[in-house]
């Protein structure tokens, strides 16, 4: 009821004034994490739980969020226990708790792309997105919170290079881990989700047609592996200035320094970069595979390097 509003209340808008930054990795590597952390500086807007509801009709969720949640807007207090985080730092296979927690915001994203199994898409399915209409939803709900939009965009991680040609201003944070401990928790994932490490969890990457035949320690292995090849060869081909490695672990244990790089990114003067985020994470970085599960996917992790290995790019802060 709400999407024909919508469409007449975002023609008000254009392109996103600020750089939008867009999270890309493979399947648990810290994409939640990452984003949770941008979401507690306080210094970017985000999908939040309550705005998912409204994904058909995302500014008009996010002013009825500001109505409720945004304490310049409170009288006397009648709705400040809707105008906080709960368990800000915690997650659930992706799933954050409390209405202003963020959210994936996957069913936006497949209201414009036309994601199949596979989520590369051709150029004949990218010529049919609506991409100026994304591209100005974004901008208005940008403009609800005048502040840089963050969001995940790992259901893209195989068309970063259209997203960069149809956002004027974009910064892609590419977040990775060790890439054992990254198959070790693609292994658990599917473990908790389905009941057996047998069902591929999360996004494929083109190499799937190749890979489903294999055993479970190939896959997640081949998993972490072109998902984090197809993305680097990706963000090799755009300016320096639109994407930033994310080591998983550094960021952990110094998250400030990744938002004083960002602030420099995105041309905040220093006097305005104050931090108000944790000094620190707890790295998840325990090794809770057997030894035969280790040298499976560590086999697996050679074949698909052999004389081509994956792609490098700098870690930038």
């Amino acid at each position: 009821m709400l999407a024909p509003s919508e469409e007449l209340a975002v023609a008000q808008f254009d392109v996103p004034k600020y750089p939008v930054l867009l999270i890309v990795g493979c399947a648990r590597s810290g994409t939640t994490l990452l984003l949770q952390w941008l979401a507690s500086t306080r210094s970017f807007a985000y999908p939040t739980n309550l705005m998912s509801r409204f994904y058909n009709a995302p500014y008009i969720g996010a002013l009825i969020q500001r109505m409720f949640a945004d304490p310049e807007l409170d009288f006397r207090g009648e709705l400040n226990d809707l105008a906080h985080i709960q368990d800000q730092f915690t997650s659930q296979l992706g799933k954050t708790r409390g209405a202003l927690a963020p959210h994936e915001f996957w069913y936006f994203w497949r209201r414009f792309f036309p994601y199949g199994e596979i989520q590369r898409l051709d150029d004949a399915a990218l010529a049919s997105v609506d991409h100026k209409r994304f591209v100005t939803e974004l901008a208005a709900i940008e403009g609800v919170f005048d502040k840089p939009l963050a969001m995940k965009a790992s259901i893209a991680n195989w068309n970063i290079l259209f997203l960069n040609e149809i956002l004027p201003r974009v910064l892609f944070l590419h977040i990775h881990r060790d890439p054992m401990l990254n198959a070790q928790s693609l292994l658990e994932s599917r473990k908790s989700f389905f009941g057996s490490i047998d069902d591929w969890y999360s996004f494929k990457p083109p190499e799937y047609k190749e890979l489903r035949g294999s055993d479970p320690y190939t896959q997640v292995a081949g998993q972490v592996y072109f998902t984090n090849k197809g993305i680097r060869e990706q963000l090799g081909r755009l300016n320096a200035e639109r994407w930033l490695e994310v080591d998983y672990a550094r960021f952990c244990s110094c998250p400030e320094r990744l938002y004083q790089e960002i602030g420099t990114r995105l041309g905040w003067p220093a006097r305005t970069r104050a931090y108000r985020g944790p000094a620190s994470f707890e790295a998840s970085i325990e090794v809770r595979l057997a030894a035969d599960e280790r040298k499976r996917i560590a086999a697996a992790q050679a074949g698909f390097a052999g004389d081509s290995p994956e792609p490098r790019t700098p870690t930038l802060w």
